[in-house]
């Protein structure tokens, strides 16, 4: 008997092992205008920056695999005036392959846990990004994924109520 304890009772079922691979990386779209260069901006420049990011998730059809996409945009605004210094766009997607996630944990773990996983890529194309354009590098300052899921859950509960009206 290999599946009972010494005491006669019944081993407890294992919850089957998270496993979490990333099959592909990839930029799916960016766009990078230079204000600054592109108008030429004179006089006193006091960049102000403002970062929005998005996660969208996606089943793909081969079982068990999602793509995920990190939706970045970052916009440097002059303080003085609220003119526009530069503006960076960046999708950036990955494919994962993900077993042993319960159903009712899918969506939390799409959108919370695969996005941590390629952060780190999106840091570095947005500072190498914005260096290579002539600018301080922006180093995207860590974000809570958890906050930012609770945060998108509440605009679509928002959200429903006013299309069913």
């Amino acid at each position: 008997m290999a599946d009972t304890p010494e005491n006669g009772a019944a081993a407890p079922q294992q919850q089957p092992q998270v496993q979490l691979q990333i099959l592909a990386q990839f930029i799916r779209d960016m766009s990078f205008e230079n204000i600054v260069v592109q108008k030429g901006i004179q006089g006193e420049v006091q960049p102000e920056m403002q970062v929005a990011v998005a996660v969208d998730a996606r089943k793909r059809t081969t079982e068990n695999q999602y793509e995920i996409t990190l939706k970045t945009k970052v916009e440097s605004k002059n303080k003085p005036d609220g003119s526009t210094l530069f503006l960076l766009e960046l999708d950036y997607g990955a494919v994962f392959q993900i077993d042993g996630v319960p159903d009712d944990q899918l969506h939390p773990f799409l959108l919370i846990e695969c996005p941590r996983q390629i952060f780190p890529y999106v840091r570095r194309i947005v500072s190498d990004v914005t260096r290579d354009g002539n600018f301080p590098p922006v180093n995207l300052q860590n974000i809570d994924f958890v906050a930012l899921y609770r945060q998108q859950l509440a605009q679509r509960a928002e959200a429903a109520p006013k299309a069913d009206a």
